[in-house]
């Protein structure tokens, strides 16, 4: 096979072009479909928790301040802290719902670290399985997520 078609990561490359901030969002609870919508699974007092719409691995979620600062250190304690918390409680709902071998964590910061929102600080989580990598990243430098954003939605949120 020479290509894998994936017209969907086209929305990816002109979102980087917009001016607007895809984790701005309102820290009051806009309801369930709007937050269904945008993939919100949880909603802490500072913090919320998203799904990656391009994720590196099933169950890819980042964690996120409602207030838009660039950097861990521009939080103040209380925000920092429900950050952490956030964090947390996410894992465990990973652990209880998909079972992963393992995690990547961790805060891409600045455009030279691999931040493609470089202007809202968020923590990545990424599940990890044994054997998840196997010959299309390696030999087709595609990777395969096995469930779709609304099927793992529905899967984290019936809690």
């Amino acid at each position: 096979m020479d290509r894998l078609w994936a017209p969907w990561r086209s929305k990816y490359i002109y979102l980087r072009k917009r001016q607007k901030c895809i984790f701005c969002v309102p820290r009051k609870a806009t309801g369930k479909t709007a937050d269904k919508k945008r993939y919100i699974v949880h909603r802490s007092k500072y913090s919320f928790s998203i799904l990656n719409r391009y994720p590196y691995n099933n169950g890819h979620l980042m964690i996120a301040p409602f207030r838009h600062v660039r950097s861990l250190e521009l939080l103040n304690d209380k925000e920092l802290l429900d950050l952490m918390k956030l964090l947390n409680k996410t894992k465990k709902l990973l652990d209880k719902k998909l079972k992963p071998d393992g995690y990547n964590i961790g805060a891409n910061l600045g455009k030279i670290g691999g931040a493609g929102f470089e202007g809202h600080v968020h923590i990545h989580i990424v599940p990890r399985w044994a054997g998840d990598t196997n010959f299309m990243p390696v030999l087709g430098n595609t990777k395969v997520i096995s469930e779709s954003l609304d099927a793992l939605y529905h899967t984290l949120k019936a809690v």
